[in-house]
């Protein structure tokens, strides 16, 4: 690999990432065009496996804005990032694909406007798959694979005994 191609791949690497916290902050902040423009104009994104739609970018985002609204205070935790490129065409990493593990606390507003408990925390893990555009790095589909969630409530302690 020349110190060219190194190059480029690091800055393609830098700006998958950059992709996928913007997502992040779209969702967290309920910026639906934002969240809407990340995506290529066929891109799509499933829920399902966190009770929600598999759709179009537009319809996901619809169905997000409407039952996300429930909890104003949300904070992504994307991490452990795998990041693979991939050949489309005969060129070189123009596609990618992210396997990234997520954290989603999620609440309503605290009192006096104060920090939020969590009402809701889930986790599991994201798929995203990338297209390099003439815009640049854009997702065209996103699945999310919850893994598990804590409700609303104390945690219940084990019985002992």
């Amino acid at each position: 690999m020349t110190q060219r191609t190194e190059l480029a791949t690091v800055r393609d690497r830098l700006a998958v990432d950059e992709l996928v916290t913007e997502y992040a902050a779209a969702v967290d902040d309920g910026d639906w065009e934002a969240y809407r423009g990340l995506f290529t104009p066929e891109g799509r994104a499933d829920y399902r496996s966190a009770g929600g739609i598999e759709g179009s970018a537009r319809e996901v985002a619809g169905w997000l804005a409407e039952h996300l609204e429930a909890f104003p205070v949300r904070q992504h935790l994307i991490v452990n990032r795998r990041v693979r490129f991939g050949v489309r065409e005969q060129d070189t990493g123009d596609t990618a694909r992210v396997r990234a593990d997520y954290v989603a606390p999620m609440g309503r507003t605290g009192r006096d406007g104060g920090p939020a408990e969590p009402d809701l925390v889930c986790g599991g893990r994201y798929v995203f798959a990338l297209l390099r555009t003439d815009d640049g790095w854009r997702l065209s589909e996103v699945v999310v694979r919850e893994k598990w969630r804590r409700p609303p409530g104390p945690p219940t302690a084990p019985v002992i005994g």
